[in-house]
């Protein structure tokens, strides 16, 4: 995702300096990529990643700097790591990002917007060369926390439309005309409109986001719930959903091939049954 958005930015007309594990970027650690950096940007896999490559830049971010960390992160850990920046003069806006590799490519990613509205305003000019769909939804880490939430519900939509599939198919329906019946109706998600079909029912199992991403955003909504002391059943069993899937699939599993965890689950269910009573028993 990362190395798609920069590109984005470079043909924006942005210069850059980039850090990155992998060895693709053009600086060899985060300290000489934030050296005389404006704007730090953020796009790693959780927030435990994103605050120590943040603290290793630190020493070379100058005062007036803004942090942008586009990951998907824990709200709570986006705020602590905020004031420990306000501290050093340094402002941080979280804004995380929705589409995947896909939409990271052609810069039409939808972004939720968390922070102050002046360092917001500043990276703003940053963010319209990553994506179209661009929302300031409150202060630090507000984000983060719609992020969580747009990807639980994501989570589970995803569960209810590979569930309906199989059902759908265990009953000998053509899932094609099914989901267009579906898709021009109030069962329509991200889920019929567009895994399905992509997903599923090619094998391709190539979406673009892993098992393992949307595994740990759900595990965000749900310690969110929890810490704002809400009982949420529903969010619980999604995330069971995902943990158990997750220790049966491979590490880097497509998170598309829970679809793969449920058809097993659902052909292991034991079918009980029961005979009519005899006439006159």
């Amino acid at each position: 995702m990362g190395e798609l958005m920069a590109a984005n930015l470079e043909a924006g007309g942005f210069a850059l300096q980039t850090f990155d594990l992998n060895g693709k970027g053009n600086r060899k650690s985060a300290r000489d990529a934030a050296k005389g950096a404006e704007v730090l940007i953020t796009m790693l896999p959780d927030g435990d990643d994103v605050r120590e490559a943040v603290l290793e830049a630190l020493p070379a971010l100058k005062p007036g700097a803004v942090v942008v960390d586009m990951s998907s992160s824990d709200p709570a850990g986006t705020r602590a790591l905020g004031a420990a920046l306000s501290a050093k003069k340094i402002e941080m806006v979280d804004a995380p990002v929705s589409g995947a590799r896909f939409k990271a490519k052609d810069g039409t990613l939808a972004i939720m917007v968390g922070g102050d509205k002046a360092p917001v305003e500043r990276v703003m000019p940053v963010l319209r060369k990553l994506g179209t769909e661009i929302f300031h939804v409150g202060p630090l880490g507000a984000g983060h926390a719609v992020k969580a939430l747009n990807n639980y519900l994501g989570a589970a939509g995803t569960l209810a439309g590979f569930e309906a599939l199989l059902i759908a198919e265990a009953f000998g329906l053509d899932p094609k005309p099914m989901l267009d019946a579906i898709n021009a109706s109030t069962g329509r998600n991200s889920t019929t409109a567009r895994k399905i079909g992509q997903d599923i029912l090619t094998g391709a199992f190539a979406s673009g986001f892993k098992l393992a991403l949307m595994t740990k955003d759900v595990g965000i909504a749900a310690e969110l719930a929890k810490g704002l002391k809400l009982n949420a059943p529903f969010l619980r069993e999604t995330l069971k959903q995902w943990r158990a899937a997750q220790k049966q699939l491979p590490r880097d599993a497509d998170h598309t091939e829970i679809y793969k965890h449920q058809r097993k689950l659902s052909r292991n269910q034991k079918r009980v049954l029961t005979p009519f009573p005899e006439k006159g028993s």
